[in-house]
């Protein structure tokens, strides 16, 4: 009889033990299967199951993926407007008479240089009408008194200008100097406008100031009688400190030898006081234009000479007649 009572004991335990697994983890597996595949809502459901990776009691199902890495969205670009140092001025936006600033100062980080000054070769051919340094030839006026050669117009001590002439700042002037202010500027250089066109009356003011302060004789070594000025004639700039302490400036050592590639001159060099009439003025351009710019500079490298005046380029003098 005790041997019958244990024989079936034994046999329940081998039929349980079967049933369950075991720890028990069979039967904890598939209750769990049951809630998260019937019974979830699915932002309840943790992410390893939302991507059908299914891990109960420490065990992973290898039947089942693991999940993958999403990918990362790339943000579509957002258009902008152009930056300032991508806008680079071309003959077809050459500026007109309408509101016209006294002056643009560019910076190294929002300027940039369509041809850059320092790749030039020397001597050069001038640039064509659709490079970025052509600089067009200015007005040429039918005025009586005033005197051309070449259609360069001439103002020095011989030659003087009307007074009732009243052109303002030549436009393509100004147009030239922005170019040449900005390439300067992509080098690190602060070149700005400080003086442009004067009137005659402004003129005659100054001229009188000047022989009141230090005398008519020295007065006309550094300053025009009325109607003998440039800067009546609408072409000429002083840039940045109009006094000698401009001299030797990492600017005006740019200036002197570069602005001849945006259609200026120096108009008053260093030892030239006798032909000018004017002593060293390393703050003062002249426009003539790019095709004229072009033939000075390479006529003064012939002559082994770095700066050609006007009046040695035409064979003038100047001097109060």
């Amino acid at each position: 009889m005790k041997k019958n009572i244990m024989l079936a004991l034994l046999l329940a335990g081998m039929c349980t033990f079967q049933a369950c697994g075991e720890d028990g983890s069979s039967a904890e597996m598939s209750i769990n299967q049951g809630m998260v595949n019937e019974n979830s809502a699915e932002e309840d459901i943790p992410p390893a199951e939302q991507n059908g990776y299914i891990a109960t009691g420490g065990i992973e199902n290898p039947e089942i993926p693991a999940p993958e890495t999403p990918a990362e969205e790339v943000p579509a670009e957002t258009p902008t407007e152009p930056s300032p140092e991508e806008i680079i001025i071309t003959p077809e936006s050459i500026i007109n008479d309408t509101e016209i600033p006294s002056v643009i100062d560019y910076t190294p980080e929002t300027a940039k240089a369509g041809t850059p000054a320092s790749t030039a070769v020397l001597p050069a051919n001038a640039p064509t009408l659709d490079d970025y340094n052509y600089g067009a030839p200015p007005v040429v006026y039918d005025i009586p008194g005033i005197k051309y050669i070449d259609n360069v117009l001439i103002a020095n001590k011989s030659y003087s200008l009307p007074a009732d002439f009243y052109p303002e700042l030549d436009p393509t002037c100004l147009n030239q100097f922005y170019k040449l202010q900005n390439d300067a500027s992509y080098e690190g250089l602060n070149i700005y406008l400080s003086s442009g066109f004067r009137s005659y009356e402004t003129q005659e003011a100054i001229y009188n100031d000047y022989v009141a302060s230090d005398g008519q004789e020295v007065a006309d070594t550094y300053s025009a009688r009325a109607g003998h000025s440039e800067h009546q004639s609408g072409l000429a700039i002083d840039v940045n400190q109009i006094d000698d302490t401009f001299i030797g400036t990492p600017e005006a050592i740019w200036l002197e030898e570069h602005c001849w590639e945006y259609g200026f001159i120096l108009r008053y060099p260093q030892s030239k006081q006798d032909i000018t009439g004017y002593k060293y003025e390393s703050w003062h351009i002249r426009y003539v234009g790019t095709d004229m710019s072009y033939k000075i500079h390479n006529k003064a490298l012939e002559m082994n000479d770095p700066y050609l005046t006007l009046e040695e380029y035409f064979g003038i003098d100047s001097y109060y007649h």
